[in-house]
């Protein structure tokens, strides 16, 4: 009779808490092009991914450092944020002859409104075909900060520069910030 512990590790990255492999085995199956968001502390992260032979391949992706490139001034992981890094990533994939995807959200709560579903819209909204319910979609006035515009008009001076200094040293009030999204908006269009 064998004796022995009937406890079995976790794969590493399990127990890191990167991958979820049931999840994960379930999109191998699919054999279709992955909508992967991952947001970080700092940025928002939009890829297509395919997997290939020795592992997955990335075939477009779109980082919220780019959006700075093209000028946005508000913030890299806000809601606003997510969506045009979504957007980006969509209209990249179509450059490519992308044209449709599932989401992975990897390790991320399924929270109805959240920035994961923001990004999922702005890919949706560039051309991409992503099956979804649109009841898990944020709001158009969060997607374009009107929540933020019109919180900052209830504001006083001085808290507007307390809770918004990161904004205004970039040099963008928070009012006028759903004009600015759409000005990039339309930047990435022009540059589709």
């Amino acid at each position: 009779m064998a004796h022995g512990s009937k406890y079995k590790v976790a794969f590493r990255r399990r127990r890191e808490g990167k991958t979820d492999y049931s999840a994960r085995l379930k999109l191998v199956d699919l054999d279709k092009n992955r909508l992967v968001v991952r947001i970080s502390n700092a940025n928002v992260i939009v890829q297509i991914i395919i997997i290939g032979k020795d592992g997955d391949e990335t075939i477009v992706s779109a980082h919220t450092k780019e959006l700075q490139k093209l000028g946005w001034l508000g913030g890299s992981k806000n809601t606003s944020a997510a969506y045009l890094t979504g957007y980006l990533c969509g209209k990249k994939a179509l450059a490519k002859d992308i044209n449709a995807a599932v989401l992975d959200i990897g390790l991320k709560p399924s929270v109805k409104g959240s920035k994961v579903f923001a990004a999922l819209k702005g890919a949706v909204d560039a051309g991409l075909e992503v099956p979804h319910g649109d009841s898990i979609i944020p709001d158009e006035n969060r997607i374009s900060g009107e929540h933020i515009a019109e919180y900052a008009k209830l504001l006083n001076e001085e808290d507007l520069k307390k809770r918004f200094s990161q904004y205004l040293k970039r040099g963008l009030q928070p009012v006028d910030l759903p004009n600015h999204f759409e000005e990039i908006k339309n930047k990435i269009d022009s540059e589709a």
